[in-house]
């Protein structure tokens, strides 16, 4: 349907206000100090989600890897590690475990490193509830128990 005529525009239907009836007029774009105070606060959190990132996925402080495990009689496992360290004067800790045919872990041992070298290597044997099928690290670290630490 159509009457020959263009619809209106929106510039052409807004109808001027009567000068100082609604106050000032603000300006559809935002002040530039606020895209500026905007544009700091973002650089601030992300360089702060950086920073947490760092210290959570950067190179650990002390690492341990697997270099072999063999079965043993009475459903126990021997698995021997070897551990990267950069603080030689600390003593670390490892946990090592076992798992059953299922994947389920059936066995676990806390290991302590004694302190000494940059890289140690430490033999141990893991009892488990079941028939181990595999030994592996869960993880290392300088947070020694104070059991493991007394003579």
């Amino acid at each position: 349907m159509s009457t020959g005529q263009d619809a209106p525009s929106a510039e052409s239907t807004r109808t001027d206000l009567p000068e100082g009836r609604y106050g000032k007029t603000r300006d559809a774009r935002p002040a530039r100090w606020r895209r500026l105070v905007f544009g700091v606060i973002a650089l601030l959190v992300s360089g702060g989600i950086a920073y947490v990132a760092y210290l959570n996925f950067g190179s650990a402080p002390i690492e341990g890897e697997r270099v072999a495990f063999n079965e043993v009689p009475g459903d126990a496992m021997e698995i021997t590690i070897n551990v990267t360290r950069d603080e030689v004067n600390r003593p670390g800790v490892c946990v090592v475990r076992v798992r059953d045919k299922a994947g389920a872990e059936s066995g676990r041992k806390e290991v302590l490193i004694q302190p000494g070298s940059k890289n140690s290597r430490v033999t141990t044997t893991i009892k488990s509830i079941g028939r181990p099928v595999t030994a592996d690290i869960f993880g290392c670290s300088y947070d020694v128990p104070r059991y493991l630490s007394r003579p």
